[in-house]
């Protein structure tokens, strides 16, 4: 019989993705992997290393989830707007990146893929200062802070929905409060970077 390499991998991935973003990296074993995933834990060594690659292979691949679900395809209003509720959609139906995310700055250790990753987002930069100089957007902001200030708009939410639902009232659990947070997003992001 042949062994299911490519389906063993992803269930170990996916195993692997589950208990990171529930324990963090420091507090899941390659053990807890393994039987998450029902497979021995030599064939998960076998197929990841150790921990710290099998930690680095998970955030990769979210980000790069994350990234080709996401386009920032211009850097106009809309196309802000249109990013920040990409992005709120994304984490609201990923909830596992940002606890991913969390676990990492925590770690405080060396960033997963940090070159790929900084390249990724210095042309978010780019194109927010090419907006700027074109007068579309607030040049007297940094554009570095106001990628980063988007993103947390977007994401923030679902990283911390108790601090949510205590500011607001409201649970996100209700489809009406998730459209209106959504909605706040894409106003805001817009509102955010307009040129004054």
């Amino acid at each position: 019989m042949a062994w299911d390499t490519e389906g063993t991998r992803r269930r170990l991935k996916e195993a692997a993705t589950a208990e990171f973003a529930e324990r963090g990296l420091d507090g899941t074993t390659m053990t807890r992997i393994a039987a998450r995933a029902g497979i021995n834990k030599e064939r998960l060594y076998s197929y990841y290393g150790d921990k710290n690659a099998l930690w680095e292979v998970v955030l990769t691949d979210e980000l790069d989830r994350l990234a080709s679900a996401i386009a920032l395809t211009g850097a106009g209003l809309d196309d802000i707007g249109d990013f920040a509720g990409a992005t709120y959609d994304y984490h609201a139906a990923n909830p596992e990146l940002g606890r991913l995310l969390q676990w990492e700055g925590l770690a405080r250790g060396p960033a997963a893929d940090v070159a790929r990753r900084s390249a990724h987002y210095r042309e978010k930069v780019n194109r927010f200062v090419q907006a700027q100089r074109d007068g579309v957007l607030d040049a007297g902001l940094d554009a570095a802070h106001l990628v980063f200030a988007l993103i947390a708009l977007a994401a923030w939410w679902q990283t911390v929905p108790q601090l949510a639902e205590m500011i607001t009232g409201a649970s996100g659990n209700d489809p009406g409060e998730r459209d209106r947070r959504r909605a706040f997003v894409v106003k805001a992001a817009r509102r955010l970077a307009a040129a004054r």
